[in-house]
C-alpha cells in the first residue's frame, strides 16, 4: 500500500502538472531575468523575454546552463535574491576547479525538506521511525538534506555522519534503527564489518542511496547482505541537494521525478536537442520553486532515459527516469571501445565468489591508455574466470588481478572507483 507525504503533489493529473509548470515557469524565468545580471545576459544573448515564454514547449528557447557556469559565478554570481535572505549553502569539493555553490532562502529549505520528506515516506517510512545520517554534516550537501527532510517529517534522527564503521552498527542496534542513508560503498563497508563481527542489524529494514551509481547486481548484494530494501536517490549541488529531484518508489522502476518542483528534459549530449522519451540522452533541469539560485535548463551531464510519464504502479503520477546510466565526462574510452564503471561493475557482480570492492586504473603512457580492473574474491575465483566475464561485457580483454577479500582500499565515504596513472605515477583525469 502505498504511503504519501504529500498525496495532492504527488498525484496531480498530466493536465493539471502542465499548468502548475508553465505558471511556475515563467515566474521562475521572470525573476531570474529582473534579479540576475547572470540570466539577463544569458537570455538577451539568445533574444529571449519572459514574455516570449507562453507555453511549457518554449524551454527549449531559454539558454542551457551548465557546471561551468556556476564556477565562473563563484560565489553568489547567479544570485536571484538580497543576500540578507540567504538562510544557508552547500557547496561541491571544486576538486576539479572552483566549487559549485547553491545557496538557500527560508522558502528554498523547506522546499528541499519538503522533497526529502516525500522520499522517505515513498520508501515506506512514517512519523516515528527511526533514521541514521551516515554522510557527513558540512559543506557538501548529504548529511543536512537527510536531516531537514527527517525533522520535516518528524522521524526520529541519528545523525552519526561519516565514518567509525563499528559504532555506526552499534547505533543502528542501540537505537532500533530502521533505515540508513549512505553511500553504496559504504553500505559495501558496513556489510564487511557485520561479517567480521558476526553480527546482523535485525531492525534495519530501508537503506536509500545517493551520490553513487550503482548496479542492479550491487543492488541486490546489498539487500541481501543487510537484509534491506534499497533506494535510489537523486539530486545534486545545483538541484538544491539530495533528494530535490527523485528517487524510486517501492514498485523499483525507474526514478520518479518531483516534476511539481522541476522540469525535467533529455537532450542529445552533442546537438543539444530533444530527444524522445524512451532514448537516452542528457538529463537537464529547470527548478520551478527556488528562489536563491534557480536553475534553468540545466545540463547535469547524466545519461538516462524517460521510461514513461504513466501512473506508477505506486500511485504517484510523475514521470520515471531510468536508472542514471553514468556522465558524460564518466564514459572511459580505451582500445577504442567506450564504456562506463558501472557496466564493469554489473559484469564483476555476476560472477559468484566476487567481492564487492573492485579498482579500475586506467594507466596512460606516451598518449596510449590502457586498463586494468582489480577484484576482490573468494578462494577458487580465477583472474582467466574474471577476464572472460569483462570480455564478454567489454569486448576486449583488460590486465589486472584477483585479491583477498579486504585487501583492496577501503573509504569511510565515496569510494574511489576510477584511478588514473600517468607513466606509472598517481595523477588526477
Amino acid at each position: 500500500m502505498s504511503v504519501f507525504w504529500n498525496e495532492k503533489a504527488e498525484t496531480m493529473s498530466r493536465d493539471e502538472l502542465a499548468s502548475h509548470q508553465l505558471t511556475s515557469l515563467k515566474n521562475t524565468v521572470k525573476l531570474a531575468y529582473e534579479r540576475s545580471p547572470f540570466y539577463r545576459a544569458k537570455m538577451d544573448a539568445a533574444e529571449i523575454k519572459p514574455q516570449d515564454i507562453e507555453m511549457l514547449e518554449d524551454i527549449r528557447n531559454l539558454p542551457f546552463t551548465d557546471k561551468n557556469d556556476f564556477r565562473d559565478q563563484y560565489p553568489l554570481g547567479m544570485l536571484c535574491v538580497d543576500k540578507s535572505e540567504l538562510r544557508e549553502m552547500h557547496m561541491s569539493s571544486g576538486s576539479t576547479g572552483s566549487p559549485v555553490v547553491m545557496a538557500y532562502t527560508e522558502h528554498d529549505l523547506d522546499l528541499w525538506a519538503e522533497c526529502m520528506a516525500r522520499c522517505y515516506y515513498m520508501a515506506g517510512l512514517v512519523s516515528g521511525d527511526t533514521i541514521q545520517i551516515t554522510p557527513s554534516f558540512g559543506l557538501f550537501n548529504g548529511g543536512f538534506g537527510f536531516y531537514h527532510g527527517g525533522r520535516k517529517s518528524d522521524m526520529f534522527i541519528i545523525p552519526a555522519g561519516a565514518g567509525n564503521t563499528p559504532r555506526q552498527i552499534k547505533l543502528m542496534n542501540d537505537f532500533g534503527v530502521k533505515a540508513l542513508m549512505c553511500v553504496v560503498s559504504y553500505a559495501i563497508r558496513i556489510m564487511e564489518v557485520l561479517e567480521d563481527q558476526k553480527a546482523e542489524i535485525p531492525s534495519l529494514k530501508v537503506g536509500i542511496f545517493g551520490s553513487e551509481t550503482f548496479s542492479d547486481k550491487m543492488r541486490e548484494k546489498i539487500e541481501n547482505g543487510l537484509g534491506i530494501e534499497a533506494y535510489d536517490i537523486y539530486g545534486m549541488t545545483e538541484t538544491g541537494g539530495v533528494s530535490t529531484t527523485g528517487m524510486d518508489c517501492q514498485v523499483h522502476n525507474g526514478i520518479h521525478v518531483w516534476e511539481d518542483q522541476y522540469i525535467c528534459e533529455i537532450v542529445d549530449p552533442a546537438t543539444g536537442k530533444t530527444v524522445r522519451d524512451g532514448e537516452y540522452g542528457e538529463v537537464v533541469f529547470t527548478s520551478l520553486s527556488l528562489q536563491a539560485i534557480p536553475i534553468i535548463r540545466y545540463r547535469t551531464g547524466d545519461l538516462t532515459r524517460i521510461l514513461t510519464r504513466q501512473k506508477c504502479e505506486c500511485g504517484r503520477t510523475s514521470l520515471r527516469l531510468d536508472r542514471i546510466t553514468g556522465r558524460k565526462d564518466d564514459m572511459l574510452i580505451v582500445k577504442g571501445v567506450n564504456f562506463f564503471p558501472k557496466q564493469v561493475e554489473q559484469a564483476l557482480m555476476e560472477i559468484p565468489g566476487i567481492g564487492s570492492n573492485y579498482q579500475i586504473i586506467i594507466e596512460e603512457a606516451d598518449g596510449v591508455k590502457d586498463v586494468r580492473i582489480n577484484v576482490e574474491a573468494e578462494e577458487g575465483v580465477t583472474g582467466f574466470v574474471v577476464e572472460k566475464k569483462l570480455k564478454e561485457v567489454l569486448g576486449f580483454s583488460p590486465k589486472g588481478d584477483v585479491y583477498k577479500i579486504g585487501a583492496l582500499p577501503r573509504q569511510d565515504g565515496k569510494a574511489v572507483r576510477v584511478i588514473y596513472e600517468n607513466n606509472g605515477s598517481n595523477g588526477g583525469k
